[in-house]
């Protein structure tokens, strides 16, 4: 039991560890626990764009893809011309005390090789979490993030996800919560207070 107590704990180094590729981009913070919840929610919506998708291991791969970093840190595009990192170590280390460690390892190695659909996928998720970030910098004014947006586009195997990041860049960021441009946003919830009070008189 110690064994999937310290791996929980581990687990939680994610939340601490951020995606350092943001100091380049001149903007932006992400730690990689906040990258995966995201990536998470971009598969599951993938393999509802797709047919014949084991969901399932999706959603697995999706979640482990990026835990050695736990251990390794985030290693950016500038980070990997120079610095090698032992991820199979990393992965080995992490997994070789628990009961279910093979199946965590699994999932991993199918991810990196990248030659089932269901990889490929998630491959597409991982990007895609960035190409959003990405949009939403660009939206407030970065103007780097147009140009990473560029070569992560070309980054994705599959058309749905393809088709996805072109919607993403012609969507502004906040039109999920701002395209209602009524009187709400000048009264809020007083109409609705006044109105319960009136009826109470």
């Amino acid at each position: 039991m110690k064994e999937i107590v310290n791996f929980l704990f581990e687990v939680g180094m994610l939340q601490k560890t951020p995606r350092t590729g943001f100091q380049f981009l001149g903007s932006g913070c992400e730690s990689v626990a906040e990258h995966i919840l995201r990536t998470i929610f971009i598969g599951y919506t993938l393999c509802k764009l797709e047919q014949d998708i084991d969901e399932r291991r999706v959603l697995k791969m999706c979640l482990f893809h990026d835990l050695p970093e736990a251990r390794t840190g985030d290693m950016n595009y500038v980070n990997k011309k120079y610095v090698t990192v032992d991820e199979g170590k990393a992965v080995r280390e992490l997994t070789d005390t628990l009961f279910f460690g093979e199946e965590i390892k699994a999932c991993i190695d199918e991810f990196n090789e990248g030659k089932t659909r269901e990889s490929l996928i998630v491959r597409d998720a991982d990007q895609l979490a960035l190409i959003l970030q990405l949009k939403e910098y660009g939206d407030l004014g970065n103007k780097y993030s147009r140009e990473w947006i560029t070569f992560a586009i070309q980054r994705l195997c599959t058309d749905s996800a393809r088709e996805t990041a072109n919607q993403i860049l012609e969507t502004d960021s906040s039109d999920w919560w701002f395209q209602d441009k009524s009187d709400w946003w000048i009264n809020g919830n007083k109409g609705k207070y006044s109105k319960g009070a009136d009826s109470a008189r």
